[in-house]
């Protein structure tokens, strides 16, 4: 039967899954596999990917072997497959969550012939005994599911996915199929290159989603914009992704506290709770869920309306991935996400401490998010290049970029400085470096190459790096430069650059959006607050502070810090309780320092006919003390830090941000215990001295720059400050 012809693939398609037609590439892919060749399929979610190998499956000779890394995935799978058959033993799966009996009775089944399909996990795949008994099988191919597991360079990254090939060959070779829903042109080099597959036929689906509609806001009131947008698509499903597990509690609780029926979702929840909450979404019984990137891995809900990233994504694929389960139904999909420069700094804090290669990895994808983000290009014709693939339309019409277009300007001479640059480096430096030669920045990196003394660098140091790596995208975009895949980053021309060298012509480029001066989430507002401050009650406030850090001979930072007072500036708290709802204030402090305050605000509001923000009042979980009494009474009882952040699932610096703001609002912690392990009395006192007698604000950065960056780390700045807030200011 070597002929595929011969194979009435439509007969098997109605017969197994009662399907009259083919959706998209289908029936070519299933062409392909059942002639025996290697298949490489990309295929978008929801384009009917497990088809391709199950149909093959089905009608070939021998079993498939399913490498999957997801057991929820395969058990779902498997029962599929078997509502499709009279018979239980056509679909099996092999992973550790078998017992020794079923394993067996698996064994009997694959050897008797009756299993078509056995789903194995890539770590059972690899184990000994499942190698010696596959060689008995007589395999029909193999698919490699999720494949871009196999890439570093993918969001999802496995390293037992870099093991299958050997085994295959362990095995016995039959034909391979990789199948991923998403793999930009790097990830797919990657994979066939690692799967010894670089001649399989490619099948590649269009990644547009033309129903969905991107957009990108700064992150202002963040948890009050999403409250209001849930609020006027009540009734609608929803998922909101957040990426710590901390962060996706306190959501949740937020939202329910306002009335909207949300519930968890995260790694670190026991799974009974977790699948639960899943459920419960699922049915229905919620509208929106709060997860982290956990949730998602084949889930079939094909009515979610909106998708909402409160923060970024650390790669573009997983924001795809993410976005894409929206509107699976052909039917609306609002893909809104919240964006600051700050998360970006804090993602990259967290790579610290990761191995070199690992970090240059996570910067460039990194690099990419930043890209979109700040991009007023088409985010369709942004996402959909980074896929690999070219999006001919001038505009979508359903992303925020195409309904508010941004001004343009002239860019021709800019895009022929950037080229030279790009050949005057011999095409071998990523876009942060060329940028930094054309704004004529002495990078450590320009230096050691020595590229300031190119005669090209400083060529356009009228604007920012910044500036050019804005120029740069949009010619990559435009397809004059491209990325190189196997050094993943070096800029090269193309031939369409080459050519526009030779003969330009007027090319407009879009200026950037600019999310720089955004401030952060004001999570706890007591008013709902337009997110204006009043620049004069701003400074009457600070002079205030001022006389008062004189009367008490303090730093004014230590009386109310800087976001407290801009929030004061916007909210026109007039009482007591008003006050402590504000961020970093807590009932000592307002207790403390807050009269004069409250009755400075007072008299300006009533002066000033000043209606205050009370429409929309986003009501704070109040009892977001949970955590912060189990840290209180952690340090009481001396347990080191690194020990408290683990047993709440946090990262060390979210630790620190919350024992910030609990000395902050004017309770006192006594670290002495932990700071006496990490700093001597020396150095102690050195920091201490600085923040009492010289410290005008209470910025770390600055305290580094005086006290010396080699000297001291942020950490220990950080750890001195709280110290000397607790015991100075509280």
């Amino acid at each position: 039967m070597g002929n595929t012809k011969d194979y009435p693939i439509h007969e098997y398609l109605k017969k197994f899954f009662g399907f009259s037609s083919f959706k998209g590439n289908q029936e070519p892919v299933i062409r392909n596999v059942l002639a025996g060749k290697d298949t490489f399929v990309l295929m978008p979610t929801g384009g009917g990917k497990s088809l391709t190998y199950q149909l093959p499956a089905l009608v070939k000779e021998g079993t498939a072997i399913i490498i999957s890394p997801l057991i929820a995935l395969m058990k779902n799978q498997v029962d599929n497959m078997r509502g499709f058959s009279q018979e239980d033993g056509i679909a099996h799966f092999m992973n550790s969550s078998l017992t020794k009996i079923q394993i067996q009775k698996v064994k009997e089944d694959v050897i008797s012939g009756k299993t078509k399909l056995l789903y194995v996990a890539p770590e059972s795949l690899t184990k000994l005994d499942n190698v010696i008994f596959l060689k008995q099988v007589k395999i029909s191919f193999y698919a490699v599911d999720e494949a871009h597991c196999i890439s570093e360079w993918g969001h999802d990254f496995r390293p037992e996915y870099r093991r299958i090939r050997p085994i295959i060959e362990q095995i016995g070779r039959a034909p391979i199929m990789a199948l991923t829903a998403t793999a930009t042109p790097k990830v797919q080099h990657d994979i066939q290159k690692n799967l010894g597959m670089l001649d399989a036929t490619v099948f590649k689906s269009s990644f547009n989603r033309p129903n969905l509609y991107y957009e990108v806001r700064p992150k202002i009131n963040a948890t009050k914009e999403i409250i209001k947008y849930i609020k006027s698509n009540s009734g609608k499903s929803g998922i909101i992704y957040c990426l710590s597990r901390k962060k996706v509690e306190e959501l949740a609780e937020t939202l329910q506290v306002n009335g909207i029926k949300a519930l968890a979702y995260h790694a670190g929840m026991d799974s009974g709770t977790r699948s639960g909450n899943q459920d419960k979404y699922l049915m229905e019984d919620v509208d929106v869920i709060v997860a982290t990137i956990a949730f998602g891995m084949g889930i079939d809900k094909p009515d979610v309306r909106y998708v909402i990233h409160y923060d970024i994504p650390k790669s573009l694929e997983g924001y795809y991935q993410e976005t894409g389960r929206s509107g699976r139904d052909g039917g609306e999909g609002k893909c809104i996400c919240f964006y600051s420069y700050k998360d970006i700094q804090k993602l990259e804090k967290f790579m610290q401490g990761k191995p070199v290669a690992e970090q240059e990895i996570g910067r460039q994808l990194l690099l990419e998010t930043v890209a979109y983000a700040e991009s007023s290009v088409c985010r369709r014709k942004t996402l959909l290049h980074y896929f690999g693939e070219i999006y001919e339309e001038e505009n979508c019409n359903n992303c925020d970029n195409c309904l508010h277009p941004k001004t343009q300007f002239e860019g021709m001479e800019y895009l022929l400085m950037a080229f030279e640059v790009i050949l005057a480096v011999k095409e071998k430096f990523k876009a942060d470096h060329v940028s930094n030669i054309l704004a004529g920045n002495l990078s450590s990196a320009v230096k050691s190459y020595r590229h300031h003394t190119l005669q090209v660098f400083g060529m356009g140091r009228d604007k920012e790096a910044r500036f050019w790596n804005m120029v740069l995208r949009q010619a990559m975009i435009a397809g004059f430069i491209e990325k190189e895949i196997e050094n993943y980053g070096l800029l090269k021309l193309t031939d369409k650059g080459r050519a526009y060298l030779e003969d330009p012509y007027s090319y407009p480029i879009t200026e950037d959006h600019d999310y720089e001066e955004e401030e952060g989430d004001l999570m706890n507002q007591g008013g709902g607050g337009t997110s204006a401050v009043d620049p004069v009650l701003l400074s009457l406030l600070k002079d205030l502070r001022k006389n008062i850090s004189k009367k008490f001979d303090l730093p004014p930072f230590v009386i109310f810090q800087d976001p407290s007072l801009e929030e004061m500036a916007i909210q026109y708290p007039i009482n007591i309780e008003e006050l402590q709802n504000i961020t970093g204030v807590g009932a000592g402090k307002a207790k403390k320092y807050g009269k004069e305050f409250i009755e400075l605000i007072k008299k300006y509001v009533e002066e000033n006919e000043i209606e205050r923000p009370q429409d929309m009042v986003v009501k704070s979980v109040v009892n977001k003390s949970g955590l912060k009494v189990y840290i209180i009474q952690s340090i009481d009882r001396k347990l080191a830090l690194e020990d408290i952040a683990e047993a709440k699932g946090l990262e060390l610096i979210e630790l620190f941000d919350e024992i910030e703001s609990i000395v902050n609002s004017g309770t006192k912690l006594n670290l002495n215990y932990y700071i006496d392990e990490v700093l001597d009395d020396e150095r102690q006192k050195e920091v201490f001295e600085y923040f009492r007698d010289v410290a005008e604000t209470e910025s770390i950065q600055e305290a580094l720059k005086e006290l010396g960056e080699n000297e001291y780390t942020e950490e220990e700045i950080r750890l001195m400050r709280i110290k000397f807030i607790s015991e100075v200011g509280n």
